[in-house]
């Protein structure tokens, strides 16, 4: 699990829920009751998500909504540990040859890695390998940008949303001013409008477009660390200009925790 994004959410409203019910004379749960409208989380909630609805297929809608629960795993790539594997790879192809590797190949998880270990054992032309992967590569963005795209408009559609939750409640103030006991009720439904979809837009959609994104560069960086190195193995490099090589997509901090490889020259 993904303890930060636990943890801002809950912290999130948590501090929401305090700012409501702190008062001058100290915590009044009783003014929860003040901010569940029913009329309110009908416009507002129900209609950014049927907006949202109305531009998808069925299928990628529920798809997109599932993929919400991915905010809270902890993500799978790990660069560090990637390029470690690719250097024993290396390793094991510099002493017994690209042959070798299909047997380590069984061995490997990552799907992505095993496709392209597998196309260089089969001697596949190095352009071609760089080409078949790199078009996995775009696919798999392309899928993840859908997903993220989602909810950066699912994140405009709440305060949009919530503003026309305002109109309403407006329109039914100015039609009863008249009678002083429907004014309240009608501006409450004004006003709260506008909060839950501020809560859509900034406590669940924005943040999860973020940590998605966050996500997806690290999976992309990785799969490329996987095409560079798997076709430097291809050319025959020496494993420690493989490393140095691959420790050049990581940032200074990260590169001195990965360390060096201790047999990547030997031969």
């Amino acid at each position: 699990m993904d303890l930060a994004t636990i943890l801002g959410m809950v912290l999130c409203f948590a501090l929401v829920l305090f700012g409501i019910v702190y008062g001058d004379t100290g915590i009044q749960f009783g003014n929860i009751n003040y901010f569940i409208d029913i009329p309110s989380v009908t416009i507002t909630i129900g209609g950014s998500f049927m907006c949202m609805l109305s531009a998808y297929e069925i299928k990628d809608y529920l798809q997109y909504l599932k993929s919400f629960a991915l905010i809270f795993k902890a993500p799978k790539s790990n660069t560090q540990e990637m390029i470690t594997k690719i250097i024993d790879l290396s390793n094991v192809a510099r002493k017994e040859g690209l042959l070798s590797l299909e047997e380590a190949a069984g061995d490997i998880g990552d799907d992505f890695l095993k496709k392209g270990i597998l196309l260089v054992v089969d001697g596949t032309d190095p352009e071609l390998v760089r080409a078949i992967m790199e078009t996995e590569l775009s696919s798999i963005e392309s899928r993840h940008g859908a997903v993220i795209t989602f909810y950066e408009r699912l994140a405009s559609m709440g305060p949009a949303w919530g503003m026309i939750g305002t109109l309403v409640g407006l329109v039914n103030m100015l039609y009863n001013m008249e009678d002083s006991s429907k004014i309240g009720p009608a501006m409450a439904v004004a006003l709260l409008t506008t909060l839950y979809g501020s809560l859509i837009a900034n406590w669940l959609a924005t943040p999860a477009s973020f940590k998605m994104r966050n996500f997806n560069a690290d999976e992309i960086m990785t799969k490329e660390i996987i095409i560079e190195g798997l076709l430097s193995i291809q050319a025959g490099e020496n494993p420690r200009v493989i490393e140095e090589k691959l420790k050049s997509f990581l940032s200074p901090s990260q590169r001195n925790a990965a360390g060096s490889s201790d047999d990547g020259g030997e031969g």
